[in-house]
């Protein structure tokens, strides 16, 4: 299967007063193409260091980030911005959405930086909408949806560009149990039928047995039986 991620020597760094804090210590990572990987360990393991570094939201102190061929450790900011416009959906525990735009015009947003025709843009967040079981309630305004219904939404937003990944950043963390589990089979479901590539941070064990493997991270480094 064709390697998607490849994250090699991985170090990252903080500076907090004077002292140099190392969050993620010679980090190697492989993510197959059609991969569900999930993210686990306690606070302050560096999972959403981790994940944020493979959406390329932050940058690394040391070692090499190659996305399909890529490398975005070598962009700078304004290059990054625009990789993960075109390469990364982004699914967070709170759902990002606009109160005053309706779900259709949340799942269009990210479509606004491309050079798609508003009839375009409609019809491809129709479609994003119609796939997370949503179509029905596109004019709604988030504050008239529940939160497992805002969640969807978010995941649409996230898919509608057609990303090359998925990274989710608890994505069930705000939501109960039955619903949560909605939201897992629906990414699940993205993962087998649509070949979604997509990387979970999660706490939730059960979260995570919807993906196909989970990796543990502890004091910045992968466990021993994950590497």
């Amino acid at each position: 299967m064709e390697t998607l991620v490849t994250l090699r020597g991985i170090t990252k760094n903080y500076l907090r007063g004077k002292q140099i804090i190392e969050v993620l210590h010679s980090i190697d990572m492989d993510i197959a193409a059609g991969d569900f990987v999930a993210l686990m360990g306690p606070s302050g393991s560096g999972k959403t260091t981790l994940l944020n570094l493979i959406g390329g939201l932050d940058t690394p102190s040391a070692g090499s980030i190659e996305v399909a061929g890529t490398r975005i450790d070598r962009m700078s900011s304004g290059e990054l911005a625009k990789w993960r416009a075109a390469n990364v959906g982004f699914v967070f525990q709170f759902y990002n959405l606009l109160p005053m735009l309706s779900a259709q015009k949340n799942v269009e947003l990210p479509l606004l930086l491309t050079r798609l025709s508003a009839r375009e843009r409609k019809r491809n967040a129709t479609i994003a909408l119609t796939l997370v079981g949503l179509e029905d309630r596109a004019q709604h305004r988030p504050q008239e949806l529940s939160g497992g219904q805002e969640q969807r939404v978010a995941i649409a937003r996230a898919i509608v560009s057609d990303p090359k990944i998925l990274v989710c950043d608890e994505p069930t963390g705000d939501l109960d149990r039955h619903t949560a589990d909605e939201i897992m089979r629906l990414l699940q479901q993205l993962n087998r039928e649509h070949g979604k590539t997509i990387v979970i941070v999660t706490h939730d064990p059960k979260a995570a047995e919807y993906a196909q493997r989970q990796l543990h991270l502890d004091k910045g480094t992968f466990a021993e039986n994950d590497v």
